[in-house]
């Protein structure tokens, strides 16, 4: 009866602290960065933060729940009913409840450690972590990511030597990207979430308050910070896959990589749900990179504005995913143009963007498993940096975990955590792999990390039966840029 109290309690907990997600150009010789002094590059870092979390199938669960909120809205339909997103939690815990207990395994210490909220862009975490391969492929999940997803925080990026460039930390095990940038006067520093998948920048307001009381140890903006900080009387709120955002807008001094916007319009949250307002959130707040017609704010984004101030000369985001596992720390973002040292030139292909509401969504030409064609035929792609797996329809996931050994049941996709299946998604007639490490997540058995992993598609249930929604497990695997002028996205093979 205890036990059940405890997770019933929990249950109610992770459920109003689901983590949000977010959603990410012509080749031409004056987008070339190095060429072109009006373009900004700025660094990713990682800070470590120590947590604790729930049980990993918990947590898997929330990322799943999320991931499908965030289709629905970026299709414009009805988001799964909170009785069906809690049927799917209550199948989790009762799987949690009915295994055996040892003191000594993984589970029991997982699960002393349910009263800490997770942070908003988590993975699964595990305990087992002794007999893990750190690096290459098919020998199981890297410690490295194990260690991360245990502690949480950001690893800091190398500065970037591109002009108009953000470096890009990592948040954790590769569930994030943030960037550090300067608003105010005098400019304070900011750590804000780079999101392709939406459209609205905010930070926190000085006068912040969540469910908890505060919004966290977070840095805030307002005139007793900023003396250029202007507040505005109109409103504003942002829903992500789940959690939200209100607040007004404001005018004040945006830095970006040495790119200055004064008086720039954007948003100070006076609410924030716990998905953002949490000590372990690791950044302050959110920078939306798709389309402005996407925008609850109804106000440019900063890379429009870049633009249309003459600070760059096309409103072009370039994206760089770093790879923790690979401990190059190389990942950023390029504003006004692309960064031709991180891609190889000649497999640059550019594609229309074919969302009619200001996503990032291209047309796949095909998937293909260890070569072989799945077949599918029709399908369309947000990217979406803000996003960390790939939600597939059900019926696509199924094809491909079929081809690739893995397995679904009512819980999980799952394949062999030393599985070196080749998955590749084609854009433009140019094929890109992803590589077999990001295809596993999470041991689903914590004592046995080379037995069977959660895998990096799962299925949506909302949505049509040809749209995708891919977030940074395809990502990290190619160089990513899109362009609100010309309407393009843009990617290349990585150097």
């Amino acid at each position: 009866m205890q036990l059940s109290i405890v997770f019933a309690v929990l249950l109610a907990c992770i459920l109003n602290s689901t983590p949000s997600n977010a959603i990410p150009a012509r080749a031409r010789a004056h987008h070339q960065i190095r060429a072109n002094p009006r373009m900004v590059t700025m660094p990713l870092k990682r800070l470590y933060v120590p947590r604790t979390d729930v049980h990993p199938q918990l947590l898997l669960q929330q990322h799943i729940n999320r991931g499908n909120k965030r289709l629905a809205r970026m299709t414009g339909r009805s988001e799964p009913p909170e009785h069906e997103l809690r049927a799917e939690m209550h199948k989790r815990m009762y799987i949690l409840e009915s295994a055996s207990v040892d003191a000594s395994s993984a589970t029991t210490v997982a699960r002393s450690h349910f009263s800490r909220r997770h942070s908003r862009h988590s993975k699964p975490s595990t305990m087992a972590a002794s007999n893990v391969s750190s690096t290459g492929t098919g020998s199981g999940v890297s410690s490295l990511d194990i260690q991360a997803a245990e502690n949480g925080g950001l690893t800091p990026a190398k500065q970037p030597t591109a002009n108009n460039t953000l470096g890009l930390a990592i948040d954790a095990d590769d569930v994030g990207y943030i960037a550090t940038i300067q608003i105010g006067t005098p400019p304070q520093n900011f750590n804000i979430l780079m999101d392709s998948g939406s459209a609205d920048f905010w930070v926190g307001s000085e006068s912040c308050q969540s469910q908890q009381g505060t919004c966290g140890n977070h840095t805030f903006l307002g005139s007793n910070s900023s003396s250029s900080f202007v507040q505005s009387n109109q409103n504003f709120n942002v829903t992500y896959g789940s959690g939200s955002v209100a607040g007004v807008l404001c005018q004040d001094n945006v830095n970006m990589a040495g790119l200055q916007l004064n008086n720039h319009t954007f948003g100070v949250a006076n609410e924030e749900s716990v998905q953002f307002s949490a000590d372990t959130v690791p950044f302050d707040g959110l920078m939306g990179l798709a389309q402005s017609t996407l925008s609850n704010e109804k106000v440019p984004t900063p890379v429009e504005s870049l633009a249309s101030n003459g600070l760059i000369s096309s409103a072009i985001s370039s994206f760089k995913i770093s790879r923790l596992a690979d401990q190059l720390n190389d990942g950023q973002v390029t504003f006004g143009g692309l960064d031709t040292t991180k891609f190889v030139a000649s497999t640059l292909i550019t594609i229309p963007n074919v969302s009619k509401i200001g996503f990032w969504e291209g047309a796949l030409n095909a998937i293909t498993v260890n070569g072989q064609n799945t077949g599918m035929t029709g399908r369309t792609a947000i990217l979406d940096t803000g996003t960390t797996l790939i939600i597939a329809p059900p019926a696509d996931t199924l094809a491909v975990m079929a081809m690739i050994g893995g397995t679904c049941d009512t819980q999980q996709c799952t394949i062999p955590c030393t599985s070196n299946a080749s998955v590749a998604l084609s854009f433009g007639n140019a094929s890109f792999t992803i590589d077999p490490r990001d295809m596993v997540v999470l041991p689903v058995d914590l004592n046995d990390p080379t037995g069977d992993c959660t895998a990096g598609i799962q299925p949506g249930t909302v949505g049509t039966d040809t749209e995708w929604l891919v977030g940074d497990v395809f990502l990290k695997n190619a160089y990513l840029s899109v362009d609100t002028t010309n309407n393009e996205i843009s990617l290349a093979k990585l150097s």
